[in-house]
């Protein structure tokens, strides 16, 4: 059985917590694509973990945790990782990486900050981890994959392919220092090294796990709309957070799925620059984005407050459509108990006519929302496990999305801690 989670908007819907609970039903957790870029956010008898690289399965003892061929690895930041959640009490996870992944390096992090400072105000907010250069060398065939770190000579030849490019381009447009080619082949062996042990044939494992009838989960990182051919480009990351891709970055054949899982928040949050329709500003985003979650609307990587504003059904049932969403998974339900009343966005005002399918990013970036105002349940909905015992005002803001979004809403999560769940 192969499942994906994915999300359905911009990222940061809370898919952290949701992996980690599915989790303890599965056998394998895979992460298929993107780096160490974003964060997914997991709270347990452990303590609270934003995990960036590792699968959100390291949790727990009995899953086999994978890093597929389609993750930009950043080695430097997994062994961190791995230090920081072993150092906390985590017992080492069972850990597994392909050997075709493509290893990220440190001339991608310089990179992407020499062009964000290049671009100016007219950057699309990198969390400059060096994700679109990984990915520009992978497509340009000047990356290096880990089965060639582990032979000295191949990785120098690579790395010296990749810097006669990237050393013209330090030169003649960043005017920064070129870079030195045995210093990193040195480096980036001896790294290689390090996780050796981890290294494997990832697509022969997983197939075989599919033959042998075990529970995979396929975790996405961010959402429907960063991904480059469906999302809001230029306003995007650099891989696909599809469920389609999965198959591609986990290395596992298109017929093996039988779950899409995705999640949205109950209202709308995002990190990072593009075109948000719902958007609050002032004193109402900042009392929205304090109350969000357990620590607030903070991005688990950067630290940068996200942006907060109203559910937006368009971009969302157009984010279930394109993951291909069996079930949908609402987070922090609990958030909105404050409000008087709550605005649903359920269609698109743009050139004065009024359109509810999710348009491309030029006519987004000119879309008023059309909002439908339910009213608030005023009331705290934690530690509540069962639908019916729900406020009714509550219940009710639950079956208007769900009805708007053309998804079934299977589970809501009414706070940050694994049961703190509701299932439908």
């Amino acid at each position: 059985m192969v499942r994906a989670i994915v999300g359905a908007n911009w990222g940061d819907e809370g898919k952290g917590k949701i992996t980690d609970m599915l989790a303890q039903d599965s056998d394998i957790v895979v992460r298929f694509q993107g780096g160490a870029n974003a964060g997914h956010t997991i709270i347990n008898e452990y303590g609270k973990f934003a995990l960036h690289l590792l699968p959100s399965g390291v949790c727990h003892k009995h899953v086999v945790n994978v890093i597929g061929p389609g993750v930009a690895l950043d080695i430097e930041a997994l062994l961190n990782e791995l230090k920081t959640i072993t150092d906390r009490g985590l017992p080492m996870p069972r850990l597994l990486i392909s050997d075709r992944v493509q290893v990220l390096m440190e001339y991608h992090v310089a990179f992407d900050c020499y062009e964000e400072e290049r671009l100016g105000k007219a950057s699309f907010g990198s969390t400059k981890s060096g994700i679109a250069p990984f990915y520009g060398d992978k497509y340009m065939k000047i990356g290096v994959q880990l089965c060639q770190m582990l032979d000295k000579e191949i990785l120098h030849a690579r790395l010296e392919n990749a810097a006669r490019l990237k050393n013209a381009m330090l030169e003649n447009l960043y005017h920064k220092p070129l870079l030195d080619v045995d210093i990193l082949t040195e480096k980036y062996y001896a790294l290689a090294q390090q996780i050796k042990p981890m290294i494997c044939d990832v697509a022969q494992y997983l197939h075989k796990a599919v033959k042998d009838g075990k529970k995979i989960l396929l975790e996405g990182q961010l959402g429907t709309l960063r991904d480059p051919d469906h999302g809001i480009f230029p306003f995007t990351t650099s891989s696909s957070p599809l469920a389609g891709f999965g198959m591609v970055g986990a290395g596992l054949p298109p017929t093996a799925f039988e779950q899409v899982i995705a999640v949205t928040k109950a209202y709308s949050s995002c990190v990072g620059a593009g075109p948000f329709t719902t958007e609050l500003f002032g004193e109402e985003a900042e009392e929205l984005r304090k109350r969000g979650g357990d620590a607030g609307e903070y991005g688990a990587k950067t630290g940068r407050p996200r942006r907060v504003g109203w559910f937006d059904a368009v971009a969302t049932r157009y984010g279930c459509m394109m993951q291909g969403a069996t079930d949908c998974v609402m987070t922090n339900l609990d958030v909105l108990g404050y409000l008087d009343e709550i605005k649903v966005c359920v269609a698109y005002e743009i050139d004065g006519q009024e359109v509810t399918n999710f348009p491309v990013t030029p006519l987004v970036e000119k879309a008023k929302p059309v909002y439908v105002t339910l009213p608030g349940w005023k009331q705290d909905i934690r530690g509540i496990t069962k639908y019916e015992d729900l406020p009714e005002k509550c219940r009710q803001y639950v079956e208007f999305i769900e009805k708007q979004i053309d998804c079934p809403l299977t589970m809501l999560s009414n706070g940050p801690k694994r049961e703190e769940i509701i299932y439908r």
